[in-house]
């Protein structure tokens, strides 16, 4: 009985580390897409700030040749 006691004990312990693996992969999903939304908004910004630059860039060439 001592074995089949130690295997049932075994089995409940890898069945509750399955339970917390499970949990932290959820967890971990959640703040890799948490982390491409913020990525993606990111990347918008830049290239608004980009093309923000680019303009200004292009209305200062206009202005020097005006000149």
């Amino acid at each position: 009985m001592d074995k089949l006691e130690a295997l049932e004990s075994t089995v409940d312990s890898l069945i509750s580390r399955c339970q917390q693996l499970a949990e932290q992969n959820l967890e971990l999903r959640q703040q890799e897409a948490e982390w491409q939304r913020e990525r993606q908004r990111l990347v918008k910004n830049n290239e608004a700030a980009r093309s923000r630059v680019e303009a200004m860039i292009n209305r200062l060439k206009g202005l020097a040749q005006e000149s």
